[in-house]
């Protein structure tokens, strides 16, 4: 692996419009993407992972400038795309290409394989049939599939015969890089195995830098040099994998983590929760976007939380905030404290009195009184949006609590 970047992206930005009205004028924008940076080398492979919403797939069709990215940069070989002529361009359309999810809808299903295989080819200047049939018979083989195989149609192969087939597309052209977007989800968990072996075969033979986009941080341990998490059109955490699997330096990178099935009862211990769903991009949180799910969001300094007790007082001001609360259900103080975790007497007194005639708020009805007496409760969070910095030697992550 070379010193230089193969792929340089820097503060990649993308935004779409939101248009409303009759006349159908932008009057928003939904940030996808939010200015996030990375490299990928010659020879490695780095997963971009996260929620599904979270901006993974919007980022390489972005970077690929399938679509116009809104601000930033993205340089292959230190030269930046944007400024490509229209060769230069087509030229880098070669060098770096797509393998997308659904192996199903990838094919024309009246064309023969390697009908599919040759097309990218002929877009590119080979017209020879003879040559393109030697070609797609090498790279069939290469993906261990035989040059036979290329007169058979779409329909006749299962599904991880489909996606190695749309990897042999891709690698006709003899690309750099590779960006394989969720190559496995569709597939069953013995068949990911050989997919994700064969990119790892694919890489260290022909020096291929990878960028995977998955949600399944179990996959990407398997194959990738190093990970980015993704939250919100943000990368909040990158670092090497195994340092990143070992000891996570953001409360989102634990919390999918703890998602991963351990068949060992003997880890089953205490896990990371993640609540609620990742929020609407259009209407994102202030401060840091992960601190309305966060567990260990931090409290105010005015006040002393026991260990988890801040992130359920939290929850309550948050549906409370959303309307959210069924006072016909929880009519009573016990109930309503039972229904969000709350302890029945919190150990700081001042934060228990704001807390309990909040509580007599809510059920007396007055909802936007019971809010201004929360707001003491006002996490640094939900108003310093952390910025992605080191945290060792190894990792960086964009949380306050290692500012503090």
């Amino acid at each position: 692996m070379t010193d230089e970047p193969l792929l340089s992206v820097r503060d990649l930005a993308k935004q779409y419009p939101v248009r409303s009205g009759l006349l159908r004028r932008v009057t928003d924008h939904v940030t996808a993407v939010d200015g996030i940076s990375f490299d990928v080398h010659a020879g490695e492979v780095v997963g971009l992972v996260g929620e599904s919403g979270c901006g993974k797939s919007t980022a390489a069709t972005t970077l690929l400038h399938l679509e116009e990215p809104t601000g930033g940069s993205v340089r292959f070989h230190g030269e930046n795309v944007a400024d490509q002529s229209r060769a230069e361009r087509k030229a880098f359309r070669r060098n770096a290409q797509v393998v997308f999810q659904d192996p199903d809808s990838a094919f024309d299903p009246q064309a023969t394989v390697g009908e599919s295989i040759a097309d990218p080819l002929a877009t590119h200047g080979l017209r020879d049939e003879q040559r393109q049939r030697e070609i797609v018979a090498d790279v069939l083989e290469r993906i261990g599939l035989s040059a036979d195989d290329a007169d058979r149609y779409p329909h006749e192969f299962s599904g991880g015969q489909k996606q190695r087939i749309a990897l042999a597309r891709a690698l006709v052209l003899d690309p750099e890089l590779l960006v394989a977007d969720e190559p496995v989800s569709a597939l069953d968990v013995s068949i990911q195995a050989d997919i994700l072996s064969l990119l790892a075969d694919l890489r260290d033979e022909l020096d291929l830098g990878i960028l995977l986009i998955s949600h399944d941080l179990d996959v990407v341990r398997q194959i990738c040099d190093r990970v980015a998490v993704m939250y919100l059109g943000e990368i909040v955490e990158i670092g090497p994998t195994e340092a990143l699997f070992e000891e996570p330096q953001h409360p989102y990178t634990e919390g999918l983590l703890a998602a991963i099935p351990d068949p060992d009862p003997r880890n089953r211990g205490e896990t990371v929760e993640l609540r609620g769903d990742v929020p609407d991009p259009i209407d994102p949180p202030a401060g840091c976007s992960f601190h309305p799910r966060c567990p260990k969001v931090i409290p105010p300094t005015e006040y002393e939380f026991a260990d988890g007790v801040f992130r359920s007082v939290l929850d309550f001001r948050l549906a409370l905030q959303d309307d959210d609360i069924d006072t016909d259900r929880h009519d009573t103080a016990t109930a309503l404290r039972e229904a969000y975790d709350l302890p029945e007497t919190l150990a700081d007194d001042d934060a228990e009195a704001v807390l309990g005639d909040a509580i007599d708020d809510v059920l007396g009805g007055d909802r936007e009184r019971a809010l201004d007496r929360l707001g003491a409760f006002d996490t640094p969070c939900a108003r310093e949006d952390p910025a992605l910095r080191p945290t060792n030697e190894r990792q960086s992550a964009a949380c306050l609590r290692h500012t503090r």
